[in-house]
């Protein structure tokens, strides 16, 4: 009885040996990192985070953009890869909430998904056209009241940060404002600035260039308290909409199943390459901010942030265009 017990203890000690041996040795080959198509905000942030990752791992960390579908491909991807942490997919929100959107996926992100880290998050900023009468939230809420159906807010693709804030805000707020479909925040941004529509609620990084020459005016920012990215802007929530808060996230996924010391070692990279004075400087630039958190704190992000946004879409029966 003594020497089974001693043997399965040296097994149990082997074990943990390897697991801790793979995570100290980890990555002894690329990484491959999934991120939505070249060129756009969320290709910057993945590229300069593989730039960091690439110099403290010794390996590459290597961008594939593999955009459409709404991430859907890059999603499958990387759900029915290796578990091994050469794999890995950098993506919004929109991720987590495509079963709310589609009824048939090839693959199911709660389970075939393993959290890494919440790498950066960025608010949304509320803005009109300037030839809209209205300097607040206030009076923008009030002049939707006043002619119900008569404003139009530009919303990007179905189920993105900016059109998922704009419905939130007009639930909460109780008006009734139409929204315009476009594909992506550029036409959408093209359209609002050209006056075919009102408001929306786009990235901070996205409109800073528009606030400065006078093309968009800026009412209010969507995260709970005042952001630095958006200096002297009021919230929403203390512009007469009290509880409002909606904040776009971009993290790092990995196949479920993928050791948790794997997990742990890529998330120490990363926050570490977030700690990087430089990086910080580009990404405020950019209009988003570090954050780093661990496999278990995004996974409690996740859950939460999927209830909330899942009931609204639910309640207003958003489906994909």
């Amino acid at each position: 009885m003594r020497i089974e017990t001693f043997t399965k203890a040296l097994i149990a000690l082997g074990t943990l040996c390897i697991g801790s041996a793979t995570a100290q040795n980890f990555p002894l080959k690329p990484i491959r990192m999934l991120a939505p198509e070249a060129g756009g905000g969320v290709d910057f942030v993945a590229r300069m985070i593989a730039r960091e990752m690439s110099a403290s791992f010794g390996q590459q960390v290597v961008i594939e953009n593999r955009g459409g579908a709404g991430g859907v491909i890059a999603g499958e991807i990387v759900a029915k890869a290796p578990p091994d942490g050469y794999t890995l997919m950098f993506s919004g929100p929109a991720i987590w909430l495509l079963p709310y959107l589609r009824p048939r996926l090839p693959f199911d992100a709660m389970k075939e998904l393993a959290p890494v880290t919440l790498a950066v998050t960025t608010p949304n900023v509320l803005v009109v056209h300037p030839s809209l009468p209205v300097r607040s939230v206030r009076e923008l809420i009030a002049l939707a009241k006043a002619k119900p159906g008569a404003l139009s807010d530009a919303g990007a693709n179905t189920g993105s940060s900016a059109h998922l804030t704009a419905e939130l805000f007009k639930a909460m707020a109780g008006v009734n404002i139409v929204r315009v479909p476009y594909r992506g925040v550029g036409p959408a941004l093209t359209a609002l600035i050209a006056g075919q529509v009102q408001l929306m609620f786009p990235s901070a990084g996205s409109i800073a260039p528009h606030l400065k020459s006078g093309r968009l005016r800026a009412l209010a920012v969507t995260s709970a308290q005042p952001s630095e990215l958006t200096p002297g802007l009021p919230t929403v929530a203390a512009s007469g909409v009290p509880g409002y808060e909606s904040v776009a996230m971009f993290g790092i996924q990995a196949p479920a199943q993928t050791p948790a010391d794997i997990l742990n070692r890529i998330q120490r990279e990363v926050a570490r390459a977030l700690a990087n004075a430089e990086l910080k400087k580009r990404f405020f630039e950019a209009g988003v901010e570090g954050v780093g958190s661990t496999p278990e704190e995004y996974a409690a992000t996740i859950r939460r942030e999927s209830a909330k946004w899942g009931k609204l879409i639910r309640d207003l029966g958003i489906r994909e265009d």
